[in-house]
């Protein structure tokens, strides 16, 4: 099969990420872990925890929504329809793979009316949890460019890391995605190996921390999205 074939045929799934921020003193702190040497997609680099979108992610309800700047924006430039149940699954991908791959639980009390939708949220239920989307910010965007072995429309999602629950799931046992999960100023970053995109997404991290501060999490800031075209970066602000 010719690249040019591979690249036309290659999908691009949505997926989301959660850039947890500490902010407690001291130079701020991301969670990142390393993805093991066997993946067959960016092996052995250090992420932010994050996955996939699942389509049950768009129908599980959560027990607190998104502010609703950042489900408008969130539907922006969409690729297919745009719609709320979609653009909250973004959100609702990143809380569950959080949860999924480092334990952390981004919750609030469960409803009453909450109702555990899958197995991937008994994490939550077990808890007496439920998944809080109100404190998550839509920071970033970026699409994994042609030519790579899997395309990603990754929204990058940032959330205070105080906000998380104070429970605390156990990891998972069989052979969790990432692996020596770590608290890392944005310095420590650099010398662990990373994706480019994650790189960049650092590098505006950094740049939003000195400029902004707390306005950081504003709802309504500007999204810088990245993709490529030809052989030229693009950047666009939603």
């Amino acid at each position: 099969m010719s690249s040019r074939r591979h690249q036309t045929r290659c999908v691009i799934r949505d997926a989301a990420t959660l850039i947890l921020l500490k902010l407690d003193g001291g130079a701020p702190r991301v969670l990142m872990g390393r993805r093991a040497a066997g993946h067959a997609f960016m092996p052995g680099v250090f992420v932010f925890p994050g996955g996939r979108r699942e389509r049950a992610d768009c129908f599980t309800p959560p027990g607190r929504d998104l502010h609703p700047a950042v489900l408008d924006k969130l539907q922006k430039r969409m690729r297919g329809k745009a719609s709320p149940g979609r653009a909250r699954g973004l959100a609702m991908a990143a809380v569950r793979e959080t949860c999924e791959e480092t334990g952390f639980l981004a919750a609030c009390p469960r409803p009453a009316r909450w109702r555990c939708g899958n197995d991937a949220w008994r994490a939550f239920a077990e808890r007496n949890l439920a998944p809080d989307l109100s404190h998550l910010r839509y920071f970033a965007r970026a699409i994994t460019p042609a030519g790579m072995a899997r395309r990603f429309d990754a929204r990058f999602f940032i959330m205070d890391a105080r906000h998380l629950a104070k429970a605390r799931a156990a990891l998972p046992l069989d052979a969790p995605e990432l692996l020596g999960l770590c608290w890392l100023s944005i310095d420590e970053t650099r010398i662990r190996p990373l994706p480019r995109i994650t790189r960049r997404i650092l590098d505006l991290l950094q740049e939003a921390l000195e400029r902004e501060g707390p306005g950081l999490f504003a709802p309504h800031r500007p999204v810088p999205f990245h993709y490529k075209r030809g052989k030229t970066w693009r950047l666009e602000w939603l």
